[in-house]
């Protein structure tokens, strides 16, 4: 088996609401070395680790974590809306494995994702039929939450498994780092909203509309400078990619789950999933970071970062960017 590595930010509001164009142009030309990253490695199987905000994972029934079987993205902020191919088999044999090192998972036979995973394989291959999928949820907005070593200990006994398949696999961890935009939380949402919570699923085009124009609008106020928000955090995004890039996750991993929200906001919950990708990787051995880019981009809500990397073995050299902060 071969294996690398992608880690990147997502935000439903790009090309909604976006930065400067100097900003986008810079952000796309790192993707486009993503996409040069990952056409090099040319994957025959894609495992992602994503979130949801309450689009497919409700509170009738939440799972800390979930690999689909079989899966659908709901559309969500304009994006593809239907069947992702998902490769049902290594889905087993990963639950399985899982399951056997201690790790409660649960598995979806009807999963339904959202931009958390459909957008970086948009960013990555343009559309969601190209290469098998498994995609791998991890909570990271509906409290209460477990540690976040949890996320690591998945993601290392997914990466034992992966070690066992005669393919080469792309690891995907979806979100993060820094942001607080206004995703609802049940213990101060009004009826209405802990009801959506709840059984919102499939809303009405309608619903789905008003319920995006609001992050929209709320995200301008942010740019704008509202103190509705809290501010994104680049020293502490800086000190958790520094983390990664020196395999030491335990710095990211052994903190409390409020160190989380008092540095990078209640979202800043969804670097878990680079924390399972990380750890899958590192089920491999020691590992080499070969880039990493970061930019605070308040028009997207998010400390935007983008991470490649490999077993040591399989990499030469390193290279850092760096967008203004």
């Amino acid at each position: 088996m071969a294996v690398a590595l992608l880690t990147t930010s997502h935000s439903p509001l790009i090309g909604l609401n976006d930065p400067p164009e100097n900003v986008t142009s810079e952000v796309e030309a790192v993707l486009d070395d993503a996409r040069a990253f990952v056409r090099e490695f040319d994957p025959e199987l894609v495992v992602i680790f994503g979130p949801d905000h309450y689009n497919g994972f409700l509170y009738d029934m939440m799972p800390s974590f979930c690999i689909g079987a079989s899966a659908a993205s709901v559309g969500d902020y304009g994006l593809p809306a239907g069947p992702i191919p998902v490769d049902r088999e290594t889905a087993y044999e990963l639950t399985r494995a899982a399951l056997d090192s201690g790790v409660d998972v649960a598995i979806s036979e009807d999963m339904q994702v959202d931009h958390g995973f459909v957008q970086p394989l948009m960013f990555l291959f343009g559309e969601l039929g190209t290469v098998p999928i498994v995609p791998i949820f991890i909570n990271c907005v509906a409290e209460p939450l477990g540690p976040a070593e949890r996320s690591r200990l998945l993601g290392e006994a997914v990466g034992k498994a992966l070690a066992g398949l005669d393919k080469r696999v792309l690891i995907v961890g979806s979100g993060g780092l820094s942001h607080d935009p206004p995703v609802p939380r049940l213990e101060d949402a009004t009826p209405e909203v802990v009801e959506r919570l709840k059984h919102g699923r499939n809303p009405t085009a309608e619903q789905r509309h008003v319920r995006e124009s609001g992050t929209v609008k709320a995200a301008a106020e942010f740019a704008a400078g509202s103190d509705r928000f809290q501010s994104l955090n680049p020293e502490w995004d800086a000190a958790v990619l520094s983390a990664f890039v020196t395999g030491d996750l335990a710095a990211v991993d052994q903190n409390s789950n409020e160190w989380f929200v008092e540095n990078g906001g209640h979202s800043s919950h969804e670097i878990r999933t680079w924390i399972a990708a990380y750890g899958a990787l590192s089920a491999s051995g020691a590992y080499k970071v070969s880039s990493t880019y970061y930019r605070a981009i308040p028009e997207w809500f998010a400390g935007f970062s983008v991470t490649t990397a490999a077993p040591d073995v399989q990499l030469v050299g390193t290279s850092i960017q760096n967008g203004q902060k």
